[in-house]
């Protein structure tokens, strides 16, 4: 398997992933500079870096390489203390994210909805809107958007991928069209599920939605006003105010230490290594 072509093809498919480099290597290693790995968002691999206790910690910092989407020069003691390695040489790999822009898709076309579609789009986010008047969803009417679907709110992800790191705005034009919409997003795996409206609106959806066998887990997913309380009104200041929320939510856990031991031994800032001593 050709790497470049799959990570082409992660992309195309809006999945993250890593690629870990050796770009120097010290004495006895199983494998030299320029040998490559690359980690999919699900830990699976291409290539090798040869194995051993090496490959599971570049997994496991690659997660939280892709999670960060920064990246890292980490260098490894092949050492005989650590997974039975006896090369005795040291390596130091370099793991660089690979991160298609985060998803947004927008459930309802109308002033807020269009406004919201610009917005995200200067941050980077790919955008998907979705109304069900196709004088609405068009690409003259969102110029921003990079895919405009005409859909009945209920089956607006049927041919949507939205993954855990997809982020879901509904703002449509009523109580009927939210409550279908809302029942969409409560089924799929989006980190933010945002509802445009009002706390009294969410009352009655509430009911609704436990009539129709939804859990309070469920209906806790919801986010709603969606948007930081900054005091917005026109459609472009609500619009900024669920981006702002929205970019809080994506980067809150995104420096979140990982818990590991290390095959390499302490690995310091400046880039020395001391070898970890044996438990």
């Amino acid at each position: 398997m050709d790497i470049y072509e799959e990570i082409v093809r992660l992309k195309r498919e809006g999945r993250p992933c890593a690629l870990a480099t050796i770009v120097q290597s010290i004495g006895s290693s199983p494998q030299k500079e320029g040998a490559k790995m690359l980690i999919r968002d699900d830990g699976s691999i291409a290539g090798t870096l040869g194995g051993g206790c090496i490959e599971a910690e570049v997994i496991e910092l690659s997660s939280l390489a892709i999670k960060e989407g920064l990246p890292k020069t980490v260098p490894f003691n092949l050492t005989e203390k650590h997974g039975g390695l006896v090369c005795g040489g040291k390596v130091f790999v370099f793991i660089e994210p690979i991160i298609p822009a985060p998803h947004l898709a927008i459930l309802g076309a109308g002033h807020v909805g269009k406004a919201l579609s610009q917005v995200a789009s200067i941050a980077g986010f790919r955008v998907t809107v979705v109304d069900d008047r196709a004088e609405f969803a068009n690409r003259e009417n969102l110029p921003h958007a990079n895919k405009a679907v005409v859909a009945e709110f209920g089956e607006a992800f049927s041919g949507i991928r939205i993954d855990r790191d997809s982020y879901i705005v509904i703002a449509t034009r009523g109580h009927n069209h939210d409550l279908d919409a809302v029942k969409a997003a409560l089924s799929t795996e989006a980190r933010y599920v945002g509802l445009v409206g009002s706390r009294r609106k969410m009352a009655v959806l509430c009911r609704f939605l436990k009539e129709a066998g939804f859990t309070e887990n469920d209906i806790a997913r919801i986010i709603t006003p969606a948007g930081l309380p900054i005091g917005s009104v026109t459609p472009g200041e609500i619009a900024i105010s669920i981006m702002a929320q929205i970019i809080e939510q994506r980067r809150k856990d995104a420096f979140r230490s990982i818990d590991h031991s290390s095959c390499s031994g302490i690995i310091e800032k400046n880039g020395a290594v001391e070898t970890a001593s044996s438990s």
